[in-house]
């Protein structure tokens, strides 16, 4: 639903976003980065806000820069708001409505359906200035969606929420992407899209680092070793068998207490696999097993570094 093709923009001499080449489908996929790492830019050219200054940005089969064909099928919801604290939360989306051309007569009708969606019916009427952060997320996600959009392109929609403003706002895109809607949520907060999708586009000084499933992308970094802490009250005699295992690297106890085991190894899928075997054989008594390698900021840490490397090389 969304193609970009060598896609460059620069604003002066200044690089917004480097030969970007992607292709987002329908479902929900985070674009990643820091702040400065080219998500902005990215988002404004699929807005259709700016247009590329080399290469190819289509959205819906189209060229999206001024374009009011492929507008009445996007919805955006930006990370600020100017100029909305005085309305009525009511009157914002019905506002947004005129502007994105749906008929007079159906509005009202449409406006009721998509406030009740994003569970605003009780405060719809009372001015956005005394929102809190969940409710203006709420509030432009309303907007975003009244004209039945394709497309929805959301800037930052977790920045700033609690947990469960997180948890409702997570659901609403959830229930868009389920009606077969090419959701495109910004984040530099990792951990706060980790549960939202496993579909991602990391970016980094302009430049798209990887793109795909976040487990996928990170059993193809055959360089790094894959870390699990496991935690036991058999802890030294747990290392001394895993040490035996062909595809473990290394197990190390940590201090001063010696109750975890820090293991590397090459192959996870084979250490996952193979491991509850080793545990029910030996009686182990296992308390707790993590990767902290296995999660969004570590492999988003590692390719970012890599780039960097690559970068001074």
């Amino acid at each position: 639903m969304i193609v970009l093709e060598h896609a460059s923009r620069w604003y002066g001499q200044v690089i917004g976003i480097n030969d970007v080449s992607c292709r987002i489908m329908p479902g929900i996929t985070a674009l990643l980065g820091p702040n400065g790492a080219g998500k902005s830019t990215l988002i404004k050219l699929i807005t259709g806000q700016l247009r590329p200054s080399t290469g190819t940005v289509t959205v819906l089969g189209e060229a999206p820069f001024a374009n009011p064909r492929v507008f009445r099928r996007l919805g955006y919801c930006p990370e600020l708001e100017r100029g909305c604290d005085d309305m009525t939360g009511r009157y914002f989306v019905t506002l947004l409505a005129h502007m994105g051309g749906l008929p007079s007569a159906s509005i009202p009708q449409r406006v009721s359906e998509v406030i009740e969606f994003v569970g605003m019916t009780e405060n719809a009427d009372r001015k956005i200035g005394g929102y809190s952060k969940g409710m203006r997320q709420r509030i432009k996600i309303a907007q975003g969606v009244v004209h039945d959009p394709d497309v929805l392109v959301l800037d930052e929609p977790l920045n700033g929420l609690d947990p469960i403003g997180r948890r409702e706002v997570t659901g609403l895109l959830t229930g868009l992407a389920d009606k077969g809607k090419c959701v495109v949520v910004s984040s530099h907060i990792l951990y706060e899209v980790e549960h939202l999708t496993r579909n991602i586009l990391l970016m980094n000084h302009g430049r798209l680092l990887a793109q795909g499933d976040i487990y996928t992308i990170r059993s193809l970094i055959d360089a790094h070793p894959h870390r699990i802490a496991i935690r036991s009250k058999h802890a030294r005699a747990l290392a001394i068998h895993l040490l035996n295992l062909p595809y473990v690297l290394s197990a190390r106890l940590d201090a001063p207490d010696a109750t975890q085991v820090e293991v590397e190894t090459r192959s996870p899928d084979t250490f996952y696999s193979q491991f509850p075997d080793m545990v029910l054989e030996h009686g182990f008594d296992i308390t707790s097993f993590e990767s902290p390698d296995n999660n969004l900021e570590s492999v988003f840490k590692y390719l970012v570094n890599e780039s960097g490397t690559k970068a001074t090389q």
